[in-house]
């Protein structure tokens, strides 16, 4: 059985081999190309983990949001432009879909007032902003939608061979 780390500040990454009840070996040999000590000081923070042994883990661990985690908080141009998006259940996700394009469906008129002429001028640049922090809500909700499809994926709750013979005959 693995050691258990009691540090009570354990990152993402940490947190997630142990939830999978694996040693640092065990991960180690699960993850092919990442030996023990380097799991170790990416786990400590003595070292951030390089991109490719992110995608690694969240392949071979099973949990696609290491990504997103990765490139909203340790990437440099992540943290500027990609949101952290958290897991939430698929009726909240539809919800929150719903209610953001119905809300934009609203401000619809207003956004075509706004640009016809090509100029935002003063007196609509408090109304524009309003509509684009609407529709960052629609794109984090539809990442947050991707990710929830990815964890079902990798959990084996979606038949994958299935969706992605949908996902190409959809493409053609």
């Amino acid at each position: 059985m693995p050691r258990i780390s009691t540090k009570s500040q354990k990152n993402i990454y940490q947190q997630t081999r142990e939830e999978l009840g694996l040693s640092r070996e065990k991960a180690s040999e699960l993850l092919e190309t990442i030996p023990p000590e380097r799991i170790e000081r990416i786990e400590s923070g003595k070292f951030t983990a390089h991109p490719d042994e992110v995608m690694r883990m969240a392949d071979k661990y099973g949990t696609p949001q290491l990504c997103n985690y990765y490139c909203a908080n340790e990437c440099e141009i992540g943290r500027t432009y990609v949101p952290e998006i958290k897991v939430k259940d698929l009726t909240r996700i539809v919800l929150e879909m719903l209610s953001s394009l119905n809300s934009v469906k609203r401000r619809q008129e207003r956004l075509i007032e706004i640009t016809a002429d090509g100029v935002i001028d003063a007196g609509e640049v408090e109304d524009f902003i309003l509509i684009q922090e609407e529709l960052e809500r629609i794109s984090v909700t539809v990442e947050t939608l991707q990710l929830w499809a990815e964890q079902k994926l990798a959990a084996g709750e979606i038949d994958a061979e299935a969706y992605e013979a949908a996902r190409q005959r959809l493409k053609n």
